[in-house]
C-alpha cells in the first residue's frame, strides 16, 4: 500500500521531484544490498569457521567412513527436501503480496505439512534400503550396504519436522534484505550443533555424534526464528487464494529443485555406488572447500542478488543488466580467484590440515576446484527467477544432469576415480552455452565484461604456487 501511494504521489509531482525520489529509492536499495551482502559474507565466514573447526576436530575423533555415511544420509534428506520444494522462499520474496499475514501463515502451514511428509518418506526410504541391502542388491563395498545407514537416515529425518516449524519471519527478512538477525540465528545454531557434538563425543565416537549435532542445530534455528526476529507471528490460518498462488508459482520451482538436487548431490550418490565409504569420505573432505566457496557465492546470490533483482523488476526501476553485472563482478572475482588458488594449493592444504589418512583428498580437491570457474554463470538464473521465468532454470539444470549421469560413470569405467572426477567437473561446464544463449535473449550478456575478469583465475593460481613454495620451505 505504501509503495502504491508513493507511486501515485510521484505521478502528481513535477518531473524533477519524481526523478529525485527515484534516485533516493535507488540509493536506499543500494544501501540495503550492501548491508545485506556484508551480513551474508560475515555470517557465512563465521559459519564456515565453525564448520571448518568442527570438521578438523571431528576428523581427529572419528574415522573417515563415518563422514561417508553422514554424507549419504544428509544427501538423502536434501534430496527429499528439494523433491518437495514448492518455492516458498521465492514466492514470499517475489510476490507483491508476499508480506501479508494470510500469505505468510498459509506458507507456514504448507511448510509444516511438508516437513512431516519428508520425515515419513525418509523413514520409508531407510526401510527400503535396509531390505535391499539384506537381500544383497548392493555391492558389499558400497556405502549403501552399510548396516548403519538406514537408522542414521531415519533419525536424521526428524530434522525435517523440526525445520518445518521455523517461522516465516526468516522469509520476510529475506524479502526486505534484512539479514542481520538471520545471520545471528544461523551462527547461534551452528554453535549449538558444535557444542552438542563435542559433549556427545566425550562418551561416544560413532556417526551418531554427527547426527545429533545436525538435529540440535536445526532445533535451535527453528526456536530462534520465532523469538529473535521481528515480523508477523505465525498462527494457523489457511487462505485458499494464497495456496493457489503458491502452487502456481511453485510448480516450476518444484521441477527445478528436483533437478537441482540431482545435479548438486548426484556426484556423491553416483560415487557411493562406485567406491567404498572411506574413499567417499575423502571426497567429502575435498568437497568441503569447493562447496564452502560455492556456498558463500550461492548465499550471496540467493539472499542478496535475487531479492535485489526482484525489487528492481517489481518496482520497474533501474537497469537490470547494470545490476546484474554489479553482482557478477564480485562473484567472478571470488570464484575465479579461489578456483586458481585451490588448483595450485589444494594438495598442500590437505597435507597441512589433516593427518596422512586424508592425503588422497588433496588431488581430489585440485581437480574439483575447476568447478568454481562455472559459478558466475549461475547468477543468470537469479535474474530469470526475478523476471518470473523459473522454467529457464529447469532447462539449464537438465543439461547439467544429463552430462553428470553420462560422463561421471563413463569416466570411472575407463580411468577410475580420476575419470569420474573429471566427468563431474565437465558436467558443470556443459550448461554454460545454454545460459549464454538465454542471457543474449534477455540482453544480459556483455562479452567484454565477461572476459575482463578471466585474468583473476591465473592470478589465484600464481598465489597458490607461491603458498605451496613457501609451505615447502617452512618444512
Amino acid at each position: 500500500m505504501h509503495l502504491a501511494a508513493q507511486s501515485a504521489n510521484e505521478d502528481d509531482r513535477p518531473k524533477v521531484t519524481s526523478t529525485h525520489m527515484n534516485v533516493a529509492d535507488q540509493v536506499s536499495l543500494r544501501q540495503r544490498v550492501i548491508r545485506a551482502g556484508l551480513w551474508s559474507l560475515a555470517g557465512f565466514g563465521l559459519n564456515y569457521l565453525i564448520r571448518f573447526g568442527s570438521n578438523l576436530l571431528m576428523t581427529r575423533l572419528l574415522m573417515p567412513e563415518m563422514f561417508g555415511l553422514m554424507s549419504i544420509a544428509t544427501t538423502v534428506m536434501i534430496g527429499l527436501t528439494m523433491f518437495s520444494d514448492v518455492g516458498l522462499k521465492q514466492f514470499i520474496v517475489q510476490h507483491s503480496r508476499g508480506n501479508e499475514s494470510a500469505y505468510l501463515n498459509t506458507a507456514w502451514i504448507v511448510q509444516i505439512l511438508r516437513g512431516v511428509l519428508l520425515w515419513f518418506l525418509a523413514v520409508c526410504l531407510s526401510l527400503m534400503i535396509a531390505v535391499l541391502a539384506r537381500n544383497g542388491v548392493f555391492s558389499q563395498q558400497s556405502v549403501y550396504a552399510s548396516p548403519s545407514l538406514p537408522p542414521v537416515i531415519a533419525v536424521l529425518s526428524l530434522s525435517a519436522v523440526v525445520s518445518g516449524f521455523a517461522s516465516t519471519k526468516l522469509l520476510e527478512a529475506s524479502r526486505g534484505l534484512s539479514l542481520g538477525s538471520v545471520t545471528q540465528i544461523e551462527i547461534a545454531a551452528q554453535f549449538v550443533g558444535l557444542i552438542s557434538m563435542i559433549l556427545l563425543s566425550l562418551v561416544d565416537r560413532s556417526v551418531w555424534v554427527l547426527v545429533v549435532g545436525s538435529l540440535c542445530s536445526n532445533l535451535a534455528r527453528a526456536i530462534l526464528s520465532h523469538l529473535w526476529l521481528p515480523g508477523i507471528a505465525n498462527r494457523w490460518e489457511w487462505n485458499s487464494s494464497a495456496a493457489r498462488e503458491i502452487v502456481r508459482v511453485g510448480k516450476w520451482i518444484f521441477v527445478a529443485s528436483i533437478l537441482g538436487f540431482l545435479v548438486n548431490s548426484g556426484d556423491q550418490l553416483l560415487l557411493a555406488g562406485l567406491v567404498d565409504s572411506t574413499t567417499l569420505g575423502l571426497y567429502v573432505v575435498a568437497s568441503l572447500y569447493v562447496g564452502s566457496i560455492d556456498g558463500v557465492i550461492s548465499k550471496l546470490m540467493g539472499d542478496v542478488s535475487f531479492p535485489a533483482f526482484s525489487e528492481v523488476v517489481r518496482e520497474r526501476r533501474g537497469d537490470l543488466r547494470r545490476s546484474y553485472y554489479q553482482f557478477h563482478r564480485i562473484i567472478a572475482i571470488i570464484a575465479y580467484g579461489s578456483s586458481g588458488f585451490l588448483m595450485a594449493f589444494g594438495h598442500s592444504l590437505i597435507g597441512l590440515l589433516y593427518d596422512p589418512r586424508y592425503a588422497a583428498a588433496g588431488y581430489m580437491l585440485q581437480i574439483t576446484a575447476a568447478i568454481l570457474l562455472t559459478v558466475p554463470f549461475r547468477l543468470a538464473t537469479q535474474t530469470f527467477l526475478a523476471l518470473g521465468r523459473p522454467e529457464i532454470q529447469s532447462h539449464v539444470v537438465s543439461i547439467r544432469l544429463a552430462s553428470l549421469v553420462l560422463f561421471a560413470p563413463l569416466g570411472f569405467h575407463f580411468y577410475g576415480l580420476t575419470g569420474a572426477l573429471v566427468g563431474i567437473v565437465f558436467s558443470h561446464f556443459s550448461y554454460i552455452p545454454l545460459i549464454v544463449s538465454y542471457n543474449l535473449k534477455h540482453q544480459l550478456f556483455d562479452i567484454r565484461r565477461e572476459l575482463a575478469l578471466v585474468i583473476v583465475a591465473p592470478a589465484g593460481y600464481a598465489v597458490g604456487i607461491l603458498c605451496t613454495i613457501g609451505l615447502t620451505n617452512l618444512r
